[in-house]
Order: structure tokens, then C-alpha cells, then sequence
């Protein structure tokens, strides 16, 4: 049974675009059905609070801004404004709030602090900073990993990654050439966050440190959600979410 924090409310995350290209069918598809999800409960009677961010930093973008010789925010703009077209085309209801990775570095920034202090994080060779798995015995849970059969000391600094390949995930990135002019300078040193902290800093900031429903592709289950999940409730001694809502892509044969 549904039981909401706060009477009468729901706090709603959603997962939103990387912004690097326009989205396809299949993307549309899951944030149609993000709105209908939303629309039921303010249809029954619920005050929703949907927020809905939007990646504009990470490896792709990176890399893509680099290749046009273009700062991240003049190559991913015309995408966001491409998604919210869409979006008002698809006739999908506003999100109360679209934050952008990138105006949340402070808060990115104090939430790994915390997870220094607290032991579950450690600075690499190179400056980088990891989130320790083997401190989150529950790590796996959600896309249901036997962590034991993964690479005790394999460390990932890449956004994306499979099953296998995983350990320690980063959460701060040192700035290294290929980044070119892609960095901040913080209490962490010269870089930028890795994705999954992204996602944590500004669920937190919008609706707090424990909320009702948070949604995403299924592609999305692991790592990014698994690594969410961690990074939060290692940090804040509490339960992230109440529910979680997977959607599956529409695959569309030529």
C-alpha cells in the first residue's frame, strides 16, 4: 500500500534527459508515462511536487562540447530547449522544478564532503574521489547484484558502465586535459562530479533527504539508481525513497 511522507503531498523525482542529442520515441515514451503517474495522483486528490533534472555534464557531453570546440552549456542548450518542445508537443504537465546539474555544484560538493567525513569515500592517486562499496553491505539490493561476485578493487571513473565492471564508483572527478575547460574548482580540488551524486544533490535539494516516488528508465537501475540509493542513505542514516518506478524503452523496428 502507497502511504505518502506528508499527507496529501508527493514528492516525485524523475530522472530527465542527458542533454547530448534530442531524444527518440522510445525516451518520449517513458516521460509520458512519467505524466500519467503524476496526473493519477493529482487527479486523486494529491499535491504533487514533480521534479525533473536535466545531466548537463558528464563524459559524452564532454566530449562531444570538446570535439565543436563549444563550452557544455552553448553545445547542450539547443537539446534542453529541443526537450522542452517536446514536451509541450507531447502535452506533458510542467515539472514544478528542472534543475540543472551544473547550478548544483555546492551542493554536489557538500554531500561528498559528507561522505569523507563519514568514512564511506576516499580520494584516488590522481585526486578523484570514490564511494566506497564495501561500506553499503545493502549495495545491490535494488537491481538485484550478488556484489560479491563483483572485482573487489576495480574502481570506475566512467559515467556508464556494465554490470561487471563495477566496484568503487566516482563521485568527484580530478580534472585531467582531455577535459579541456570542463571544471570547478571546489574544497575537492579542480573537476567535476561524477552522474550518480548529480541525481543525489538535487533530489535533496528539491524535495529532501527522504521523499515518495523516484522514476527513470530501467537502464537507469543499475548503476545510477543503485549508486543513488548508496550515496544517500550512507550519508544521511535514512531511507531514500519510498517507491521506485522503472519504465521499459519502446523499441521501434525501420
Amino acid at each position: 500500500m502507497f502511504v505518502p511522507q506528508n499527507k496529501g503531498k508527493i514528492g516525485f523525482y524523475a530522472c530527465g534527459p542527458t542533454v547530448y542529442d534530442l531524444i527518440h520515441i522510445g525516451n518520449a515514451r517513458v516521460f509520458v508515462i512519467f505524466d500519467c503517474l503524476r496526473r493519477f495522483f493529482e487527479q486523486v486528490g494529491y499535491e504533487v511536487n514533480f521534479v525533473q533534472n536535466f545531466t548537463d555534464v558528464d563524459d559524452k557531453i564532454i566530449t562531444a562540447a570538446n570535439r565543436e570546440g563549444v563550452s557544455i552549456r552553448e553545445f547542450t542548450e539547443p537539446f534542453r530547449q529541443a526537450f522542452m518542445e517536446d514536451l509541450t508537443t507531447l502535452g506533458i504537465e510542467p515539472a514544478e522544478y528542472y534543475p540543472r546539474a551544473t547550478e548544483h555544484i555546492n551542493e554536489m560538493v557538500a554531500l561528498i564532503e559528507t561522505l569523507l567525513k563519514k568514512g564511506v569515500a576516499y580520494r584516488s592517486e590522481d585526486g578523484s574521489i570514490y564511494f566506497k562499496v564495501s561500506e553499503f553491505p545493502r549495495y545491490g539490493q535494488l537491481a538485484n547484484l550478488n556484489v560479491s561476485e563483483m572485482r573487489r578493487g576495480d574502481r570506475v571513473a566512467n559515467d556508464s558502465y556494465e554490470k561487471e565492471e563495477i566496484r568503487d564508483f566516482a563521485l568527484w572527478k580530478a580534472w585531467k586535459p582531455e577535459d579541456g575547460a570542463v571544471f570547478w574548482e571546489t574544497s575537492l580540488g579542480k573537476g567535476r562530479p561524477g552522474w550518480h551524486i548529480e541525481c543525489s544533490a538535487m533530489s535533496m535539494k528539491y524535495l529532501g533527504r527522504h521523499f515518495d516516488i523516484h522514476t527513470g528508465g530501467v537502464d537507469n537501475i543499475f548503476p545510477h539508481h543503485e549508486n543513488e540509493i548508496a550515496q544517500i542513505e550512507d550519508a544521511t542514516g535514512e531511507q531514500f525513497v519510498n517507491s521506485w518506478m522503472h519504465c521499459d524503452f519502446l523499441l521501434v523496428n525501420d
